[in-house]
Order: structure tokens, then C-alpha cells, then sequence
């Protein structure tokens, strides 16, 4: 049986071993996964929830994680907004639009490998 962690290995090898340009969308493909995983978790318990504290720790998770965000991605999610899930008042608005547009993108990518 392999594990995680050797099937995570054996994909950095094989991505290592690809040319620049296809290893650049294969990260950004885990980068976009990555995101959106965590995004639609997040954007599920922040829309139907009823407790001001916990939408403020999903929006500040956020903010964390898209300051270590690949910049490429957040620049193609984002808009060119500075503040794109930053903005506590426009938050809700803005972590289902960065769902949607990367649901699109991985939708995309099935679509050209067939």
C-alpha cells in the first residue's frame, strides 16, 4: 500500500523531472487544489454559520492563507483586488467568487487532459 507521503514524493519527481513550463502548471494546478479545498471548507461553515466569533477566525484563516498564497493564483482569482479576502465587509462576496472561479479552473483542466 502507498502512503501519502510516498505518493506526495513521487509527484514532486515526476514534477521535478518535467520541463519548466509544464512543471509551472503542474504547481499551479496543487496550488489551485490546495486553495480551493481549503476555501470550500471554509466558505461552508463561514455561509451557514450563526456565531459572529467563529466567521471572524474563518475570515482571519483566510487572510493567512492568502498571504502565503501563490501570487499568480491569487492575481487570477482576486481581480487585481488588494483587499480580496481582506475586506471583512465584502468577505462573504468574495470566498464564494474565488470558489467559483477555481471550480472553473480545475473544471477547465479535466477538460483539456480528456
Amino acid at each position: 500500500m502507498i502512503t501519502k507521503r510516498e505518493n506526495s514524493e513521487s509527484r514532486a519527481e515526476l514534477v521535478r523531472a518535467m520541463p519548466s513550463r509544464e512543471r509551472g502548471r503542474a504547481l499551479l494546478k496543487d496550488s489551485i487544489e490546495t486553495a480551493y479545498s481549503f476555501l470550500h471548507q471554509k466558505r461552508n461553515v463561514y455561509i451557514h454559520s450563526s456565531l459572529d466569533w467563529q466567521k471572524d477566525d474563518i475570515e482571519y484563516a483566510i487572510a493567512s492563507f492568502v498571504d502565503e498564497m501563490s501570487h499568480e493564483l491569487l492575481d487570477a482569482i482576486s481581480g487585481g483586488r488588494a483587499d480580496f479576502l481582506r475586506d471583512h465587509k465584502r468577505f462573504q462576496e468574495d470566498i464564494t467568487k474565488a470558489v467559483e472561479i477555481m471550480e472553473k479552473m480545475l473544471s477547465h483542466d479535466k477538460d483539456e487532459l480528456g
